[in-house]
């Protein structure tokens, strides 16, 4: 019997979860889809700063688990860049942090007043 999912805490959504060329044609072949789990990773690790092993912590998961999941999400990144791809965030596996800075390494709820 496998494990049951774990849920990954994410603290913010995006503001936009389209990026893409102006011209793109609504193909979904010109698409590329990235989860809000990966979207995260991104967002703690290349914009906040976290290691690994502070992302881990933050989203609650195991530290290969954000691993696979940042590989997974710079992958997504570069095949849109690169490819001229239209860039689609929605999806995945996670739960909304409660915003109370429960279990948070950084305070996400003083982030949150101020975006």
């Amino acid at each position: 019997m496998p494990r049951p999912m774990k849920w990954r805490k994410v603290c913010y959504l995006p503001e936009s979860n389209k990026f893409g060329p102006l011209d793109s044609l609504a193909d979904t072949r010109n698409y590329v889809n990235m989860t809000v789990d990966q979207y995260e990773t991104i967002r703690l690790i290349d914009l906040e700063g976290f290691t690994q092993e502070e992302c881990a912590k933050q989203m609650n998961i195991a530290r290969t688990t954000v691993q696979g999941i940042y590989v997974e999400a710079r992958k997504k990144l570069a095949e849109s860049l690169v490819n001229g791809k239209v860039l689609l965030i929605e999806g995945g596996e996670y739960r909304l942090c409660d915003g109370l800075g429960n279990g948070c390494i950084r305070d996400c709820r003083r982030l949150r007043r101020s975006r």
